[in-house]
């Protein structure tokens, strides 16, 4: 009887270790546990640095019209463990080179009431833990609808979390600080802020979601390589603290159509104890495919100012008409139309900012409102489809393009889709031949309003492959992307390098719809800016819109150095000095850092950061041997300590440094600033001053 107790025993232990799997990362940081529980659930945890970061946490999607979920009654059959080490170079960056460095555990698991396979595979980097659903192809597997995803994310305390409430068709929110069992009461408050209010839990929230412990470690929940499958939220159980995945619903109700083989996105865990390490992390970009474009000499960094800040603040309109009802009664002959006399996209308009870029350095500029049809969107029906082909009377397309070649400045094209997604998808060969036969390389795009077909959301499955569908085509005629009111990127930029931008995030033209709060800036690149680069569109130097507009009484919550600053620390190889000529020229001190700023990069030292606080950051400028520095500030006044450790030893620079003033104050005093000019080397320190909503830029250039 001892023995066979004793062999039981021994069985027992072997059969439960079997379950259990422990995957380190690289160097060790990192340890993650899967294991089966009693009824066949998955289930994993993960700790840093000995200190555990996610509790136990359940694994699985619900199905639709399925007796059977692939929830639980799983065994392992099979696991297999491999290391990956590479180093790739991306065409455009924060940096020139980037480590793929991680450990892999892939688990085969069978369901045997249904004898269905489903993988889960892991991967462990030094920065945090990817981990999807993977169909194999199989008999009892092929087509089925994801009623919703079930990966949970367990809490180990009642964290800081800086977050934006969950909603299906918008980003455009500001974050909100605070512990996780206070977001149930604060949820509300901040729907009231917005518009769109597809609230689906009163705990639901959208990633990148940045949160703190108590203890120091930082922690971000996010996804990658999201195709075709739903965008996703998590929903929080505010009891035991436990963040769950909740998919975008298409107009049915469903979370996702899907054919084996196939898999989900990656849904992503970046962790540190230091919060610069979060941005620095290029995990989301690693768990995305290699680029697809082979050759991508036509894919370049631009800088660029627009027809666009004078219609956000209502100096000037989109439309050339007010004439609502002639047009939508059909008449299109716009020579019987009344100009309104307020329409930025004029030939002669266009052209004061194509000399202003050409006398600034500048690679483009974006018109916004040339083509017809804003006067019916505007006046009468949000259901109206545009062509992206029929200029209006007073924009001259060929003319502009060739005067505009003649400066040496490209022009960038916009389509705005109205939310019609499948008016843009017929459209979309003629408007991208018609931009390539027009001299157009990059197009801004847009989906304001309610998608049609209706009830359609922004981030659903159907949706998200639309705006796939969309950077593919675009690649094909050699045409750069910047996607607005698209789903958030996570890291498909990597797989199509011709994505250089997105909006997916509230962005400057709030601050012209009332305002932002002077902190947005350093909650950004920890949450939006995590899966991509943000068209932010900085550089604003009028804080006062009402001076633009006399009817808008707004007031941008930044000082012209926080202004400049963004142009470092909000990273994107696509870069608009957003604000107008007049007010550039009423400043060309400050307005020489935003010339002289690089968009492209090489090497970058994140030296400070604190979510919601500041973030201090340089940059070393592409194919130089040049140095950008940028600091954003929030609400409370603080001293940067910094050293230029960064430098080249042996090598003198001149460091041009724009501070604000010891006055200056977002709402109050938001112009005044200093510019000094110190020698450097990697030896140097410096202590600056950032005011409430404020901040510093410095451009170290090596003395020949």
């Amino acid at each position: 009887m001892k023995n066979l107790f004793f062999a039981s025993l021994v069985l027992f232990a072997v059969s439960t270790i079997a379950k259990a799997q422990q995957l380190k990362s690289p160097e060790g940081k990192f340890v993650m546990e899967f294991s089966l529980q009693s009824d066949g659930t998955p289930t994993y945890n993960l700790k840093y640095k000995n200190k555990e970061v996610i509790k136990t946490s359940k694994l699985g999607l619900e199905l639709k019209d399925d007796k059977k979920s692939l929830l639980n009654d799983f065994t392992v059959v099979d696991t297999k463990t491999s290391t990956f080490d590479e180093t790739w170079k991306p065409v455009w960056g924060e940096v020139d080179q980037i480590r793929n460095h991680y450990n892999e555990l892939a688990v085969t698991l069978n369901q045997k009431s249904t004898d269905r396979q489903i993988v889960i595979r892991f991967r462990l980097f030094d920065d945090g833990l990817g981990f999807r659903y993977e169909f194999p192809a199989q008999k009892n597997l092929t087509y089925f609808v994801i009623k919703e995803e079930r990966s949970q994310f367990a809490m180990t305390g009642d964290h800081t979390a800086f977050w934006i409430p969950g909603d299906y068709d918008t980003q455009e929110y500001d974050y909100t600080k605070s512990k996780l069992s206070e977001i149930r009461g604060l949820s509300q408050k901040a729907y009231t802020a917005n518009v769109s209010q597809k609230s689906f839990s009163p705990t639901g929230v959208q990633t990148s979601l940045m949160l703190k412990t108590a203890d120091g470690i930082y922690i971000n929940l996010h996804e990658a390589a999201l195709i075709d499958y739903s965008c996703m939220h998590l929903n929080l159980d505010d009891k035991n603290l436990v963040f769950e995945s909740w998919l975008t619903p298409d107009a049915k109700g469903d979370k996702g159509h899907m054919q084996a083989p196939n898999h989900s996105p990656w849904r992503t865990i970046i962790v540190s104890d230091d919060a610069r390490e979060i941005l620095a992390s290029k995990m989301t970009y690693n768990l995305n495919d290699p680029s697809k474009i082979d050759n991508t000499s036509w894919i370049k960094p631009i800088k660029y100012v627009g027809v666009w800040w004078e219609m956000i603040t209502g100096k000037s309109s989109w439309s050339y008409t007010n004439d609502y009802p002639t047009v939508q009664l059909g008449v299109t002959d716009f020579a019987k139309a009344k100009p309104n006399g307020t329409h930025g996209a004029n030939n002669a308009n266009v052209k004061k900012y194509i000399d202003f870029a050409a006398a600034n350095g500048f690679d483009a500029v974006l018109v916004e409102g040339w083509n017809e049809g804003w006067e019916d969107w505007f006046g009468h029906s949000k259901d109206y489809v545009f062509d992206f082909l029929t200029p209006y009377p007073d924009f001259d397309v060929k003319g502009l393009h060739e005067y505009a070649k003649s400066k040496g400045v490209k022009i960038i094209m916009h389509h705005e889709t109205s939310g019609s997604v499948r008016n843009y998808e017929r459209h979309m060969d003629a408007a991208y031949k018609f931009m390539k036969d027009n001299g157009y390389d990059a197009v801004k795009s847009g989906y304001v309003g309610d998608i049609l077909p209706r009830g359609e959301n922004h981030y659903s499955q159907w949706i998200v492959n639309h705006y796939q569908y969309a950077i593919e085509k675009a690649a094909d005629y050699k045409i750069m992307v910047n996607a607005h009111e698209a789903v958030r990127p996570t890291g498909i930029a990597r797989t199509y390098p011709n994505l250089i931008g997105n909006e997916a995030a509230r962005g400057t033209e709030y601050q012209a719809f009332g305002g932002s709060k002077p902190n947005h800036v350093t909650v950004l690149p920890f949450t939006r800016l995590i899966g991509g680069p943000m068209d932010y569109t900085p550089g604003i130097f009028e804080m006062d819109i009402s001076k633009m507009n006399p009817d808008n009484k707004s007031h941008v919550n930044s000082t012209i150095c926080n202004q400049l600053a963004l142009y470092v620390t909000m990273y994107s190889p696509l870069q608009m000095a957003a604000d107008t000529p007049e007010n550039y020229n009423r400043f060309p001190d400050a307005f020489q850092f935003i010339k002289d700023v690089a968009v492209d990069w090489s090497e970058s030292k994140y030296i400070e950061a604190e979510p919601g606080d500041f973030i201090t950051v340089a940059r070393k400028a592409k194919g130089t041997n040049n140095w950008f520095v940028g600091n954003v500030n929030g609400e409370t006044p603080r001293t940067s300590n910094i050293d230029f450790s960064f430098l080249e030893k042996g090598k003198k620079y001149t460091a041009t440094i724009y501070a604000d003033a010891k006055d200056a104050h977002y709402k109050t005093n938001p112009q005044a600033y200093t510019i000094k000019k110190i020698a450097v080397t990697n030896k140097s320190k410096l202590s600056q001053f950032s005011a409430p909503g404020g901040g510093y830029a410095i451009s170290i250039i090596e003395t020949k």
